[in-house]
């Protein structure tokens, strides 16, 4: 779980983007494609989500600075219908293809009802929930996996590791509500991820339907934010060649809620829904509350745009370390650290 750090500094929105922003264009990142990955690292922060935040940006700076993944890409839609756009990120990270591919699936579906945005030949795309808010924040229902070429390959694996872990690709549903937050599911696919440490070793025999069900997620998960994409062997092993960092793709639907039923109508009974959930169940074991997915983080938005991103530990040391290898000033006072 993403709890919050006990001992932190504060760092102000506008610093995380700057500092993120100056760390990808010193490794060759063009200044507009920064400026979308910088954008959404430091949204995660904002809401709390620190496993999807500035902790992943050495990496990124890395893959970019030894040429694992390409700073100089040609972006582009490869195919396109009335319901359906398909964007080759060639190489890239997955951020600015996967947006550009969620805001043509989201211009789809006003026209039509819905609009399906694909992405093939990225890197990671971050968590699923960047892109299933933007189509909330349009109105629409959203839904995002991202696949993995290659993702189930362990024939050379002696002895062969258990079904109980295939993979852990995100996903995210994105539900727009009336008056009250949306519901947003933003997780790993593989629901119980968190439990493969050697204590929870006889899980999959105590839960086993638990875990049947999570590798029928990792699948779903896998295939369309994969196979759906179009990949062929060939063009999707060059690229590989070229850019090792880039063998994922992505698959982002949007529903326009108001082509449906009126968007008041829907949204009453999903804030309906939201009150009588919270207002009729008693907390899970140890929490105060019964709080709907993406509530808490909405929560912790709110508190970050107020006082500034709380940095822990992970996120001091993921900006250390940038701050050493790129030269680029650390987001707060250093005397503060």
């Amino acid at each position: 779980m993403n709890l919050p750090p006990d001992e932190f500094v504060t760092v102000s929105e506008d610093r995380e983007l700057a500092f993120l922003q100056a760390c990808f264009e010193h490794v060759g990142v063009g200044a507009d494609h920064a400026t979308v990955m910088a954008r959404l690292l430091t949204n995660s922060d904002l809401r709390g989500v620190r496993s999807h935040g500035i902790a992943w940006a050495p990496g990124y700076c890395r893959k970019f600075n030894e040429g694992d993944l390409n700073t100089t890409p040609d972006i582009r839609v490869v195919h396109e219908n009335p319901t359906t756009v398909i964007v080759d990120g060639d190489g890239f990270l997955g951020y600015v293809p996967t947006m550009m591919a969620t805001e043509a699936a989201i211009a789809k579906a006003k026209q039509v009802g819905v609009g399906l945005g694909l992405v093939r030949h990225i890197g990671h795309n971050g968590a699923a929930g960047h892109y299933t808010r933007v189509c909330r924040d349009a109105g629409c229902i959203g839904f995002a996996v991202q696949g993995f070429r290659g993702d189930g390959e362990r024939r050379h694996q002696d002895p062969k590791p258990p079904a109980t872990y295939t993979g852990f690709p995100p996903m995210s549903f994105s539900i727009p509500a009336r008056n009250e937050p949306a519901v947003v599911l933003d997780m790993v696919a593989h629901v119980v991820s968190g439990y493969n440490e050697p204590e929870f070793a006889d899980l999959p025999e105590r839960i086993p339907a638990t875990f049947f069900k999570a590798m029928g997620l990792v699948a779903t998960a896998n295939l369309l934010g994969g196979a759906l994409t179009g990949f062929t062997q060939n063009e999707a092993d060059e690229i590989a060649r070229r850019f090792p960092g880039a063998t994922m793709g992505g698959m982002v639907l949007a529903i326009d809620i108001a082509s449906v039923v009126p968007e008041q109508v829907f949204g009453a009974e999903v804030d309906r829904y939201i009150r009588a959930v919270c207002e009729s169940f008693a907390p899970m074991p140890g929490q105060d509350e019964v709080v709907m997915p993406g509530h808490m983080e909405e929560r912790i938005l709110a508190q970050h745009k107020s006082t500034g991103i709380r940095f822990g530990d992970r996120e001091q040391q993921a900006a250390q370390q940038m701050h050493d290898d790129w030269g680029v000033p650390l987001p707060w006072d250093e005397e503060r650290k």
